[in-house]
């Protein structure tokens, strides 16, 4: 089985390796669609009907099978009979994760059946040379390779999105690191790499905006933003959310005065403008964004419900180009506050033997530079503040190379009862809690098979007493909520009741440094961090964990958020603390 390498952080930075998988083959169409509505020749339908779909990568119009026998010579035959199809631009090998094998379950024919995760690799490469290198140089050692520059990356000097020669397959990994370690004025180089992205969501009325009762019962575990409100309500200030598709015409996104620089990061040319939802799977982005800053006018209300919105549909595969530029995108026109509830694919959470729990994924330098961009350069120099959702899988979050960057607040989820929500990441990363749902429940409401082992439920881990959160949804029967009272929410499929994960707790947090920088706008973004640090309230001293020296939980962070406590401490003034804080 070959292996291939990339290197992210320059000429000394750390390299990774990732292998050709034997059973799983790439295709992509001419027109974008499902191989299964091509006419094929009967051969290739009949290999067809031996392959097993495992993930589709929607921007790109890539599919990836399993080949069911497992056999190298039979995905091999595949690749052969579909180059030859006139409906079908290619069909290529897949690269894996060597480290472990996550359980992606490929077919109910077999069950059982699983497979590496898939990542893809394109024709393009992210290719970055040191400022003073001139243009006349780059474009010699662009062309003398066989490179062409699709296009200046704008908000990253002397850095270009490159394609490769048409059909230089793997060799793209050698060239990449042929330009990194031999060409003197190159200082990072990778290939765009694509994975599946999977978005930080666990799938009533509001309860973690204030003490309330629901269902007859009292629940008091929130993050007191109803009492902020007295002080801020996010007036002036912008929070962009990176999501799926987001209906801007819901009702609780009031006037169009409420969306700004809305942009499909993803369609780019073809749809700029415009970052509705497209297709089913689009639900996420909506609620999100209404956790965030929904005006409360006719359903439900946002934690900064005065802000602004800058909805950026992104639905590009986890490290592609796209990805870097959202965040470019967000910080050039206006955006305070940037929130992400998605990240790389999670494992089981109630399995602690799975092996995707120990895979690290790395922090492409295409999206590691977009990110610093945003921090550096957003509001005027003062930076960005990014919340990234922590994950679902119950595992490492040091492992998650995006959440735990140092520049961003990984954002883990607490329950109704003030506890961890059961599949809630941990680890040094964590910087606060916001609340949530609790433990991920399957299509029919229960807890998913096998069940953890004990039982999730018991007396160190009570039920939780809600569904979730109640927020905006995609409206109609598109949505969570499809309508007509028979799923959670509304009868009009405008709101569900049970939204969760570190999906939801993310876009509180931003909410939160919503309110605290529309008190206080010439904060830097790691004074807002500090300040939410020291706003936080110590949850579950039991359990939590607290380092006695530093305050930190590896389960919560510095504790669960609250929003009253913050914006007093944004208060310009109120006592002052260092600029940058120490990470635990």
């Amino acid at each position: 089985m070959a292996t291939v390498e990339v290197q992210y952080g320059g000429k000394s930075g750390a390299v990774y390796q990732l292998e050709t998988n034997h059973d799983l083959v790439a295709v992509r169409t001419h027109s974008g669609g499902p191989v299964d509505e091509m006419n094929l020749s009967a051969a290739s339908r009949r290999l067809f009907d031996r392959l097993e779909p495992v993930t589709r990568f929607l921007d790109a119009g890539v599919e990836v099978f399993h080949v069911r026998s497992g056999s190298e010579s039979e995905r091999d035959a595949v690749r052969v009979a579909f180059a030859a199809e006139r409906t079908i631009r290619f069909a290529g090998r897949v690269l894996t994760d060597p480290v472990f094998e996550p359980d992606t379950p490929v077919s109910a024919v077999e069950p059982g059946a699983m497979v590496k995760e898939p990542v893809l690799y394109s024709e393009n490469l992210f290719v970055k040379f040191a400022p003073g290198e001139k243009a006349s140089a780059v474009r010699r050692a662009l062309s003398s390779r066989g490179l062409t520059a699709r296009r200046e990356i704008e908000y990253l000097p002397n850095a270009y999105f490159v394609k490769a020669p048409e059909g230089i397959g793997l060799a793209v990994f050698d060239l990449a690191l042929h330009l990194l370690r031999t060409v003197a004025g190159v200082e990072l180089c990778h290939p765009e790499l694509l994975r599946p992205r999977q978005f930080r969501a666990a799938f009533p009325q509001q309860w973690h905006l204030k003490g309330t009762t629901v269902g007859g019962v009292r629940i008091n575990a929130h993050a007191d933003v109803v009492s902020a409100w007295k002080l801020s309500m996010g007036q002036g200030i912008t929070i962009a959310v990176i999501d799926t598709g987001i209906d801007i015409d819901h009702e609780e996104f009031g006037t169009r005065a409420k969306i700004v620089s809305a942009r499909d990061a993803t369609a780019g040319s073809t749809r700029p403008g415009d970052p509705r939802p497209v297709g089913s799977v689009e639900k996420h982005g909506t609620a999100c964004a209404g956790v965030a800053c929904a005006d409360g006018a006719k359903g439900a209300s946002g934690v900064a419900p005065r802000a602004r919105l800058m909805p950026i549909r992104l639905m590009a595969g986890l490290g592609s180009q796209s990805e870097a530029d959202a965040f470019a995108w967000a910080a050039d026109n206006g955006a305070d506050v940037i929130s992400c509830s998605w990240g790389p694919m999670d494992g089981d959470w109630w399995d602690a033997s799975d092996p995707a729990h120990r895979s690290f994924v790395p922090l492409p330098d295409s999206t590691r530079l977009a990110i610093e961009y945003a921090l550096a350069k957003g509001r005027g120099g003062k930076g960005c503040v990014i919340c990234w959702a922590a994950g679902n899988g119950n595992e490492s979050v040091d492992n998650d190379g995006y959440a735990s960057h140092p520049g961003v607040i990984a954002v883990a989820a607490c329950n109704d009862r003030g506890r961890r929500s059961a599949y809630s990441d941990t680890g040094q990363a964590i910087w606060c809690a916001f609340p949530s749902d609790d433990a991920e429940l399957d299509a029919t409401g229960s807890l998913p098979q096998p069940p953890p082992a004990g039982g999730v439920w018991g007396e160190d881990h009570p039920a939780p007493r809600t569904p979730g959160i109640w927020t905006t949804d995609w409206s109609g029967r598109n949505g969570y909520n499809r309508g007509g009272g028979t799923m959670g929410g509304d009868a009009a499929g405008h709101y569900t009741n049970s939204f969760g994960g570190t999906s939801s707790a993310t876009p509180g947090v931003a909410g939160v440094a919503a309110l605290v920088l529309a008190l206080n706008p010439k904060l830097h973004h790691e004074e807002v961090k500090d300040i939410l640090k020291r706003g936080c309230d110590r949850i579950d001293k039991v359990n939590a964990q607290y380092d006695p020296g530093t305050g930190h939980s590896p389960l919560y962070g510095y504790g669960r958020v609250n929003a009253a406590k913050a914006v007093k401490l944004a208060s310009p003034g109120a006592p002052k603390r260092r600029r940058r804080p120490r990470r635990s």
